[in-house]
């Protein structure tokens, strides 16, 4: 029973992700009635665990920390896709899009993915372990990143308002591919064994477990029909954004939820990934996910917003308010606190859930 179960799953895992792309090609560009609706959501909702079922094949075959690395990489490339997409679409609301994603992001990985991976490893182990050495050095990338991109073009006065002259944005493209690959060159050659998962005395754990890894042939399919449902996954939450932005209209709420609601339906894989880990803790593989995924967020959307705003009309505002610098310099003193000694506990993930929470709050009533 246990063998056709599975069948059944792999099946299923392979339908979903082609149902949704020709779901997506059929779609594409037009108003959906309220049936339609419902039936993109859900197959988008499929698309999301096919992707997460994929995403582990993948990381099963290549190892830590290469399979995190693949999902994050995955699903920024096609977030950035649509972003550009929706700038070129226009409109007053196109100026701060690329901002409020990337932060977007940073809140729902550092703080959402962050507090519940820890909550759930400590529920189930006592304490959260991870390697302290490898998480310090993607949070203090993190940093850097979100405070050249996010920050400092409030401060600017080169250009008017909180915008980067072309010379700065440049710099600040360069500068974030530059520390985007210093990372991934640390943690996948130089330091490898930083970001790996280690036991509770302190030891590296090489291997996931004592199953047979999947062969050359399945890895590939799986990374194929990883890239189709990670397509479907952010291609059909752009179809039902309408859907989306009518009932936040409805409800009276700011039209910046719409923006955390797609983000989180785009990071929904790697949610789900980082809880799986957390739950046989492998805490490390969990934060790889959450910290890889708002750097790349960062360090691949700026220089690709950057180069299409030559073809691009209108600003690009990159700056933060006063109120959302506030809560991504808060999160940045947590996070150090969390990291530094290797381990947490129960009372780390709930801080970083309230700063999520005061996120989402601060969203819907800003």
């Amino acid at each position: 029973m246990s063998t056709r179960l599975r069948s059944l799953a792999v099946q299923w895992t392979v339908i979903v992700p082609l149902l949704a792309v020709v779901l997506l090609g059929l779609t594409w560009g037009r108003d959906l009635p309220s049936p339609l609706v419902a039936l993109v959501t859900a197959v988008l909702a499929g698309s999301v665990l096919a992707a997460v079922h994929h995403a582990e094949v993948v990381a099963h075959r290549v190892g830590e920390p290469y399979g995190s690395l693949v999902l994050a990489i995955a699903v920024t490339i096609i977030e950035v896709a649509l972003i550009v997409t929706l700038m070129a679409d226009g409109g007053p609301k196109s100026a701060t899009l690329a901002r409020d994603t990337v932060f977007a992001a940073v809140m729902i990985t550092c703080n959402g993915v962050v507090g519940l991976s820890l909550l759930v490893a400590s529920l189930r182990h006592g304490t959260a372990v991870f390697n302290p050495e490898g998480t310090g050095a993607a949070l203090a990338t993190v940093a850097t990143l979100s405070t050249l991109s996010l920050v400092l073009p409030t401060f600017t006065t080169s250009a008017p308002g909180p915008e980067f002259s072309g010379v700065q944005l440049t710099f600040a493209a360069v500068t974030s591919l530059i520390l985007y690959g210093l990372f991934v060159t640390t943690q996948t050659v130089r330091h490898r064994d930083y970001f790996l998962p280690v036991t509770r005395r302190g030891e590296v754990i090489t291997a996931d477990d004592h199953a047979a890894k999947p062969s050359a042939r399945t890895a590939w399919i799986s990374l194929g029909l990883l890239g189709l449902a990670l397509v479907g996954v952010v291609g059909l939450a752009k179809g039902v954004s309408p859907a989306i932005e009518a009932g936040v209209q409805a409800a009276g709420l700011h039209h910046a939820v719409v923006g955390v609601i797609i983000a989180l339906l785009v990071l929904l894989p790697e949610t789900i990934a980082a809880l799986r880990s957390a739950r046989r803790d492998h805490v490390q593989t969990s934060l790889n996910l959450a910290l890889g995924s708002a750097m790349a967020s960062i360090g691949l959307t700026i220089p690709a917003v950057a180069l299409a705003t030559l073809w691009l009309p209108g600003p690009l505002v990159l700056g933060l308010g006063s109120t959302h610098m506030l809560l991504l310099a808060l999160t940045v003193v947590v996070s150090s606190l969390t990291v530094a000694p290797g381990r947490a506990t129960l009372l780390q993930g709930g801080v970083h859930l309230v700063l999520f929470a005061a996120y989402l709050e601060l969203a819907i009533n800003p």
